[in-house]
């Protein structure tokens, strides 16, 4: 017996994000686990600047849920939220006597799963095949 199991995730990337990967991951790490309504709520309350490509990551996500997979955006949570570090964005600053101060812009990669809990286990298998 073969057994092809549904996929009931889906995923955002943001890549080269122009932010400290410390900076959002205080901010990926609360809403990590909550609903998709929940994580809007936090993200549009919340003071910081890492909130607003998270919030457009978050977003984007669902719209790939929806659209892609005919999920129900209520049905969602955030299963994985994830920050990597990106590259550095090297630049030198002119100073005193034409010398040239380096500036490090760190980037960040930031990667959003949304989970549809509405599925149970029983309909999460698609199509099983007697051989």
């Amino acid at each position: 017996m073969i057994i092809k199991k549904k996929n009931t995730q889906v995923y955002a990337l943001g890549q080269h994000i122009s932010m400290s990967a410390h900076k959002a991951r205080k901010v990926v790490d609360q809403i990590r686990g909550r609903s998709y309504e929940e994580t809007l709520m936090i993200l549009e309350l919340m003071p910081y600047r890492a909130c607003y490509p998270i919030f457009k990551l978050v977003y984007s996500a669902a719209a790939n849920a929806s659209h892609n997979m005919d999920f129900k955006k209520g049905d969602l949570i955030v299963s994985k939220a994830e920050v990597n570090e990106g590259t550095t964005v090297k630049k030198l600053k002119p100073r005193a006597r034409g010398r040239g101060y380096p500036i490090k812009r760190p980037t960040c990669h930031i990667t959003i799963v949304l989970k549809d809990i509405s599925l149970t286990e029983t309909e999460e298998y698609d199509y099983i095949y007697n051989i």
